[in-house]
């Protein structure tokens, strides 16, 4: 019979346990200075102390980069699209497309050469020019009572000529080179470096769609109405953007521009520590993630607040609320896009520490997994197909290959331009497949192990 485990006595002279009780040590009598060892203190008192202190620095750490995940992405904003020439262009560049855009324009430069082009005052010239022709005077005032139709007929000429600019290719040209002129001028706005084409006044940021002006007046003119070639140059202004508070955010854009590309790397160096010096890490990981996502949906829900507050108190020389909704749409679509990325990653990440966690639910998907990865390389075994050495590999070295497919997923993700939720699901469809490649093998492994392995000799009471 087997003998039950430790029940034998232990060798003295082996160095193993004694198992007789022994009485406690008595207390160190306590010095005559008082330096003796106090109850509950020593040792065991510093590591004590040591924990809470380690327990608490963690939880400041991990307070403070879930606070700053949404300021990491706000300054990343302000340096990558509000103070960047290129990528600002290529942001309102599609508005020339935007309907809503589109209407504004029209109006205002139909507005604009449509005040230049006075009907009666054409029709009493032309009243005056066919009298001192010989046209009777009773003729002559009918001509001068046509000065409504030709301003109604100037302005739907002017209507159609201007829309037919607008929605053409050459606008689109017109409106990229108008906001890149004025970008400088938002520049100098908002960090007082730099001036551009565009004026910024009391905080609202205008574009001068003067260029466009010429373009109809042009059209017009070649279309046959000569009253066209007397309109002045033109210098109309269309209403990008406004804030009364423009001027109070320079400091801020000034100090968000000189952080933007370290703030990013300095709250995950915060997050990491803290998660390091945590006692319970993996728990303080998905703490971590979950709360950074909260943090940033509250700030995409604020965002949501301050483009109806913005759109509700616009000033009188914004004539088109869909217009100014467009273009304030367009210019935070990039930090919307990064704000619901964020949340996603950490509820991604949040997931997965749940799912490599003691539950009964990982466990139980866990052990499925492996049960089904078991079954497919006993299936690919009675079909001749072994994995060799790489399945061999696998079992020996799975942990260790999942922490490098981990960390390697995780580089991929922090050097991508400006990731997006796409780019998080791509990235954990490519992990999910690595993982299950992963298992496959070492299920392989483990069947060329049982295959190889002897039967046993002994009988089954001597087990």
């Amino acid at each position: 019979m087997t003998e039950p485990p430790d029940q034998r006595p232990p060798d003295p002279d082996s160095g193993g346990p004694d198992p007789r009780p022994r009485d406690p040590a008595p207390p160190s009598p306590a010095a005559p200075d008082g330096g003796g060892t106090a109850p509950g203190g020593g040792a065991g008192g510093a590591a004590t102390g040591r924990r809470i202190a380690r327990n608490t620095a963690s939880a400041v750490l991990i307070v403070l980069t879930c606070i700053l995940v949404p300021v990491a992405l706000l300054a990343t904003w302000v340096h990558d699209i509000v103070l960047d020439t290129d990528r600002y262009v290529a942001t309102v560049a599609p508005l020339s497309g935007d309907p809503a855009v589109q209407d504004a324009a029209v109006h205002r430069i139909t507005e604009a050469v449509g005040a230049r082009v006075d009907g009666p005052k054409a029709a009493d010239e032309i009243a005056s020019w066919l009298q001192s022709q010989g046209l009777p005077p009773l003729a002559a005032d009918a001509v001068r009572r046509l000065g409504p139709q030709i301003d109604s007929a100037v302005d739907q000429a002017v209507t159609k000529v201007a829309t037919r600019v607008v929605t053409s290719d050459a606008f689109a040209t017109v409106w990229r080179d108008a906001n890149r002129a004025a970008h400088n001028a938002v520049v100098h706005a908002l960090t007082g470096q730099g001036r551009g084409a565009v004026q910024v006044t009391d905080g609202t940021v205008t574009l001068d769609i003067g260029t466009a002006v010429e373009r109809v007046k042009k059209e017009l003119v070649d279309a046959g109405l000569k009253p066209a070639a007397g309109i002045p140059q033109v210098n109309k202004q269309f209403v990008l953007f406004h804030s009364d508070q423009l001027a109070k955010y320079r400091k801020a854009a000034h100090l968000l521009d000189i952080v933007g590309n370290w703030l990013p790397v300095l709250v995950a160096v915060l997050g990491t520590a803290g998660v390091l010096l945590a006692h319970r890490r993996r728990r303080a990981l998905a703490r971590t993630a979950l709360g950074g996502a909260f943090a940033c949906l509250v700030v995409a829900v604020a965002l949501i607040v301050a483009r109806r507050y913005y759109l509700d108190h616009l000033p009188a020389q914004v004539q088109s609320k869909s217009a100014a909704a467009a273009v304030f749409d367009a210019l935070v679509r990039f930090l919307r896009v990064s704000l619901r990325t964020a949340i996603v990653l950490g509820v991604v990440i949040a997931l997965g520490v749940y799912l490599i966690g003691p539950g009964r639910l990982p466990v139980a998907l866990r052990g499925a997994s492996d049960r089904t990865a078991d079954s497919a390389a006993r299936w690919a075994a009675g079909h001749h197909i072994s994995a060799g050495r790489a399945g061999a590999w696998a079992l020996a070295y799975r942990r260790a290959v999942t922490i490098a497919v981990l960390l390697v997923i995780a580089l991929v993700f922090a050097l991508w331009n400006h990731p997006t939720v796409l780019t998080v699901l791509l990235l954990v469809l490519v992990l999910l497949v690595l993982l299950a490649v992963l298992a496959l093998l070492a299920a392989g492994g483990r069947a060329q192990l049982n295959a190889a392995r002897p039967p046993p000799d002994a009988p089954p009471g001597r087990r």
